[in-house]
């Protein structure tokens, strides 16, 4: 066994309560090395009578690691733990000490989870595991009052570009609820909403205001209240990185400099404000003058933007904030503003805007979720005509999983395009076969799902502002045949407990093959997804030892042959079986 490739540490998303009585523990060995890997483990303070041990399942794995976890149970709330690593006849132990080839004496040098503290659990809402979200552009989805048309409103379903404007608002939204409701999702995610200069308002004048030309906060309240009456969460959009330059406080300092009370409210480097050569003497977002970055080390900027999350939840009773730029705020306020949210309403869900590795504000005391990127990089290079083969598929989500707790891949916002890219349909190369594998994938995994407006009827567009058209309602022109595929899937994921929280694993996916088979199973329901991610007729094949699958559109049986099951798939296309259990 390869002794290098072996890690563990008793923290972060290798260490972790999962819940109050029981701990996750995680070990990287390296890929196809290790056949065997158990956690030995007691309590401290008494080993002998308290030890057992839990072989572990190898979960994950990706080009070079193999990765295996474990549910621990202590009796006692504290645990110390070793690994028993086996390899045909060698045999090995890892401790925080290091590895050896003889089981060191306990519990000393051993791994330490000193105690499990329900205060410091990483909870997350538990409506959030089941929740199908849908993005809306609120400008760009209906417009349902032309009397709050800001001047030089275009007309609706024209060229979208960074400035104009095509009267979308919140009546436009109320009047279409029940178009989401009969599509199937129950949670909708509203770009910002609050007064704004600018059609994507990410440049904020007034937090504790509806825009006038989107409505006002009474009709916000009443949205709010319609969305919950058919059972759809709503989260908004809060911008606490920078402002926008009309805020009143940035103008303040634009008039008096310096001897400005709000001049510790942003991070300037010099006076008067100016900006040279593209470049200001004052924090932005990006290098944009007309976005001064906010001093959330600040007392009072920090209890003005508390105060604002707090009101709208509480106030208005929205359901959860999702958080612009949200790796360049400190994470002080970040945990802060976690307090102040979950005191307001305990089941809050807060998503983050970060694009990266997001493990550090993922441990239960910042977010409960982050905007998967990553996720939906992976799903649409392998889906679109690229090299990608299944095998580098499956490790790039395969480490994904790994990245974080279960609890928060159970409600990670997975997502195929947003305002800020170009749509999944224009991504996959407008082949509507490759869009639906992109979606059955989506739909079939672990974590949350987002779809942005108007994917479901076939908009298309690429980079911004093109991604943010106007939504499409003339049924003549939406391609229906696409609704009801993503109506038809949303609801198989809804019907099903194993999509929401059960186990996902990959059981085929190959060097230099597209094809895949995946799984998801819990202790009701076992699914099994095929896919052809390639232009050819197929068969594929995999050992199944029981007789009692259905196809899970449909409902016809499907039946192997000597324990065999033979799935053919026409060109990009896909099959999704399940079966009942127990």
């Amino acid at each position: 066994m390869q002794w290098e490739s072996f890690y563990h540490t008793a923290q972060g998303s290798w260490a972790y309560a999962y819940n109050k009585e029981t701990l996750h523990l995680r070990v990287r060995t390296k890929r196809d090395d290790v056949e065997e890997v158990v956690a030995e483990t007691g309590d401290k303070y008494d080993w002998d009578r308290t030890y057992a041990e839990y072989p572990m399942t190898k979960a994950a794995s990706d080009t070079m690691f193999d990765y295996w976890e474990g549910a621990v149970k202590p009796p006692f709330g504290r645990v110390s733990y070793g690994f028993r690593l086996r390899a045909g006849s060698e045999t090995l132990w890892l401790t925080e000490d290091g590895i050896g080839n003889h089981r060191p004496m306990p519990t000393g040098g051993y791994y330490d989870f000193p105690y499990i503290h329900e205060i410091d659990l990483n909870t997350v809402p538990e409506w959030a595991k089941s929740a199908v979200f849908y993005q809306i552009v609120p400008d760009r989805f209906a417009n349902g009052n032309p009397g709050n048309d800001p001047e030089g409103t275009e007309p609706w379903g024209g060229q979208p570009k960074l400035d104009n404007m095509f009267g979308g608002d919140l009546q436009g939204i109320i009047d279409h609820l029940d178009h989401l409701a009969d599509l199937g999702v129950n949670a909708v995610y509203l770009t910002p909403v609050f007064v704004s200069p600018s059609n994507h308002k990410y440049d904020t004048v007034d937090y504790r205001r509806i825009d006038p030309q989107l409505g006002d906060n009474d009709l916000m309240r009443e949205l709010v209240k319609q969305c919950h009456d058919r059972g759809i969460r709503v989260m908004l959009d809060a911008v606490f990185n920078h402002a926008g330059e009309q805020f009143p406080p940035f103008q303040d300092v634009l008039k008096y400099g310096e001897r400005s009370q709000y001049a510790d409210w942003f991070h300037i480097r010099g006076f008067p404000l100016e900006v040279k050569d593209g470049i200001p003497n004052y924090d932005t977002f990006g290098f944009y003058g007309t976005m001064p970055k906010l001093n959330t080390a600040n007392p009072e900027v920090k209890q003005y933007l508390l105060d604002v999350a707090e009101y709208w939840v509480k106030e208005v009773e929205i359901d959860g904030w999702r958080l612009d730029v949200a790796n360049e705020v400190d994470h002080h306020f970040w945990r802060d503003f976690r307090k102040v949210v979950k005191q307001a309403n305990p089941e809050a869900y807060i998503v983050g805007e970060v694009w990266n590795d997001s493990i550090k504000w993922l441990l239960g005391d910042q977010f409960d979720s982050v905007m998967n990127y990553p996720f939906s990089n992976q799903v649409l290079e392998f889906f679109t005509a690229s090299d990608m083969d299944g095998y580098t598929f499956s490790n790039g989500i395969s480490a994904l999983l790994m990245r974080y707790p279960q609890q928060t891949n159970e409600v990670i916002f997975n997502l195929l395009g947003s305002h800020d890219t170009p749509r999944v349909l224009t991504r996959v190369g407008e082949d509507k076969r490759r869009l639906k594998l992109c979606v059955v994938f989506l739909l079939t995994y672990m974590g949350t799902p987002c779809i942005y407006y108007g994917d479901e009827v076939g908009l298309t567009g690429g980079a911004d502002p093109d991604c943010r058209k106007c939504m499409e309602w003339d049924p003549e022109r939406q391609d229906r045949e696409l609704y009801d595929f993503y109506k038809l899937l949303i609801a198989l994921r809804r019907e099903h407990a194993a999509l929401v929280s059960g186990k996902f694993r990959f059981l085929q996916a190959e060097q230099g093959d597209r094809r895949l088979v995946y799984e998801r199973i819990d202790e009701a329901e076992h699914f099994l997804v095929w896919m052809n991610n390639t232009e050819e007729t197929t068969t594929l094949s995999h050992p199944i030892e029981t007789d009692d699958w259905r196809d899970a559109l449909s409902g016809e049986e499907v039946q192997p042959v000597d324990g065999i099951m033979h799935i053919e798939l026409e060109p990009l296309g896909y099959r999704i079986l399940y079966r009942e259990l127990g």
